[in-house]
């Protein structure tokens, strides 16, 4: 077996070990911290339909619990969440494993420049 079929480290972690919803919630929060209700705003307009907080707090709290979120009390009533190394370098693990796939040829790769510029 190559390395490259060797099974994948223990503490190595990858987005597909993740759902979707918290993929989306880490790439939310890549750009700067934020409380609940302004990811759940941010989650609503991505999927433009209404995000119950049943499904978004657990959510929240299991990306914590995996160590790719950190928490901290903003005031006594809201909670501010914030990527930590582990969820961005996860992120950026992801990005890089789809920009792989997607740029084939240059006319692609022109594509995927211009969505980044």
């Amino acid at each position: 077996m190559s390395e490259a079929q060797a099974a994948p480290a223990i503490n190595q972690r990858t987005a597909h070990e993740l759902t979707a919803f918290q993929q989306n919630i880490l790439t939310i929060l890549s750009e700067e911290p934020m409380y609940g209700l302004a990811i759940k705003r941010e989650l609503e307009e991505y999927y433009n339909s209404e995000i119950n907080h049943g499904r978004l707090y657990p959510n929240l709290d299991d990306l914590i619990t995996d160590g790719l979120l950190e928490k901290s009390e903003l005031d006594k009533r809201t909670n501010q969440y914030e990527l930590t190394e582990e969820g961005y370098e996860l992120l950026l693990g992801d990005l890089d494993w789809q920009f792989s796939k997607l740029v084939t040829d240059e006319e692609r790769a022109a594509d995927i420049q211009a969505l980044i510029s």
